[in-house]
């Protein structure tokens, strides 16, 4: 009775510090939980930390930011069931802390687009099922992280071409494609033919040629690797070829020849494009601006200078003027007595002192000298 009492607290303090909902089951080994067909549109954040097993089946899940980071805390998950979902976008690092991940099936979902680092993290995993959805086009890197996969099953997508780079897989899928029989399927036909892995659904693995509608094998199609670097060679051939053209173009159109003709008469000149009439635009926009700014900048000096200079010459009217002036002046003044020689030279300058000078008198190299020897 004992060891029942025991074994029941013991049980009770489990449950008290791991609740467990309805839909999880813990046994030994494993922890499994089953969220499938419940119309989530996000993945719980209740459940338990150690969870290994979690379906998340026929939901409404996009795998949205908030989901990836719930998803990172899982970190004993061996198997993630998200098929039947609304996933379109496998991000970066979408499920890298699920280092312990063995099987993650995506299938029926809406994915189109399969970023390159989408399942960096995922050393151990060995499944990848990402059948029935809308993928396009997939990186040749983009399942290089995977060092463990053996089984990759890519049917019924719209995958025209695959390049892929050496894989250890023991099963891959690629039934229900549109693949093309082309050079860019030369890349996996060699892989298929040179590795040991099984392709499954074979017969219904098929390609079609662009130019007829008959159906053939994806491995036996008549790709050969020689007609493939024929028909690169000629691609580098097309692409050198046009070079070589519009080069020798540019260089005709520079010659003299067509500058001035053969007989020295001036010919047609090509006609200047748009960019041309642009830059001349922008030049004389510049220049404008540019004499603007330094008149501005010099205008005010030049005009202080002129306004300073404010000396003439004098003019042959403006002496008998002055000598006039200068007889009133003395005419007016006080009578004084004729003997006085000082007198007259006093006079003159207290009329003049306003003149600045160390001798009162004014230097002037505009005077003519014959004018000074007859005063």
């Amino acid at each position: 009775l004992s060891m029942k009492l025991s074994w029941l607290v013991i049980w009770a303090g489990t449950l008290l510090l791991n609740p467990v909902t309805a839909d999880c089951n813990i046994t030994s080994q494993t922890v499994t939980c089953e969220e499938s067909g419940k119309n989530l549109t996000n993945i719980p954040n209740k459940l338990l930390q150690n969870v290994t097993k979690l379906s998340l089946k026929n939901n409404k899940i996009m795998l949205n930011d908030t989901d990836k980071e719930i998803l990172q805390s899982f970190i004993n998950l061996t198997e993630l069931y998200l098929n039947g979902n609304v996933i379109t976008v496998l991000s970066n690092n979408t499920f890298c802390n699920l280092t312990k991940l063995v099987i993650l099936d995506i299938s029926n979902n809406c994915i189109s687009t399969v970023h390159k680092a989408a399942f960096a993290g995922l050393n151990q995993l060995s499944v990848l099922n990402l059948s029935c959805n809308v993928i396009t086009q997939l990186d040749s890197d983009t399942f290089t992280p995977l060092k463990s996969l053996t089984v990759l099953n890519l049917q019924y997508n719209l995958l025209k071409s695959f390049h892929v780079k050496s894989f250890k897989l023991i099963e891959i899928i690629l039934a229900g494609n549109p693949w093309t029989c082309s050079c860019k399927l030369l890349d996996l036909q060699i892989q298929l033919t040179a590795s040991t892995v099984t392709m499954a659904n074979e017969n219904n693995t098929i390609c079609t040629f662009s130019n007829t509608t008959e159906k053939f094998s994806i491995k036996m199609a008549g790709t050969q690797p020689a007609d493939c670097t024929i028909e690169q060679a000629s691609l580098q051939n097309t692409v050198t070829s046009d070079t070589t053209l519009k080069s020798s173009a540019l260089l005709t159109a520079l010659t003299p020849n067509n500058i001035t003709g053969n007989n020295g008469t001036h010919a047609d000149l090509p006609l200047l494009g748009k960019s041309w009439t642009f830059l001349a635009g922008v030049l004389g926009f510049v220049l404008s601006t540019t004499l603007l700014i330094f008149s501005a900048i010099k205008c005010p000096t030049w005009y202080r200078y002129l306004i300073s200079y404010s000396h003439r010459r004098l003019e042959e009217n403006d002496s008998e003027m002055f000598e006039q002036e200068f007889s009133a002046d003395m005419s007016s003044s006080p009578t004084v007595s004729s003997t006085s020689n000082e007198e007259p030279i006093v006079i003159f300058e207290k009329i003049h002192a306003f003149v600045p000078g160390e001798d009162g008198f004014i230097e002037d190299k505009y005077i003519d000298s014959d004018v000074t020897e007859e005063r």
